[in-house]
């Protein structure tokens, strides 16, 4: 089966994870493969999709959700999973409680899950690496209280990301095996 695992990434975080993804899903037997949303040309030879973006201020970035909605007739009559990169940290929930994950789905997901159904959407644990950030983020990350807010490092579970794309891949025709 032919998978297409579409990505917006602008640090790498969201890209290392789609990779994966693909990765594991070739591995399972398939025919997968990761690319920017912005270099996808022609869909129709796909059977599948993964879609995902970094989240950022509770949103997915433009280009990603621009190839969904100009994409949404195919991808809704496609099999499709989304998922969303960017949380930082270790922790599943902030200082009031609050699950981190559920609270970091990206608002575009309530529209996605009407006009495509994806089959899965899932927040991952992003990574921080303050040599890839342009110079007024990183000032900015100087000065309180965003300091607290930008914890710096790979808080990816691969682990997880291997398990959900294993997942995928059950639930795909022509799977051969799970990826350990």
């Amino acid at each position: 089966m032919s998978i297409l695992v579409a990505y917006a990434s602008k640090h790498g975080s969201t890209q290392g994870i789609a990779e994966r993804v693909a990765k594991t899903l070739t591995s399972a037997g398939h025919e997968a493969e990761a690319s920017p949303v912005e270099a996808v040309g022609d869909l129709s030879g796909y059977e599948a999709f993964v879609v995902g973006s970094a989240i950022y201020l509770t949103h997915w970035r433009k280009e990603a959700t621009r190839f969904v909605r100009h994409n949404r007739a195919l991808l809704g009559s496609k099999p499709v999973w989304m998922f969303s990169s960017g949380p930082l940290g270790t922790e599943a929930t902030d200082a009031k409680g609050r699950e981190l994950i559920v609270t970091a789905e990206p608002k575009e997901i309530a529209e996605f899950r009407k006009t495509i159904g994806p089959r899965d959407h899932r927040v991952f644990f992003g990574a921080l690496d303050p040599g890839k950030l342009g110079l007024p983020i990183r000032v900015m990350r100087k000065l309180p209280p965003a300091r607290t807010h930008l914890p710096e490092g790979d808080f990816r579970d691969w682990s997880d990301i291997d398990n959900w794309a294993n997942g995928i891949a059950q639930h795909l025709p022509g799977t051969s095996a799970t990826v350990e």
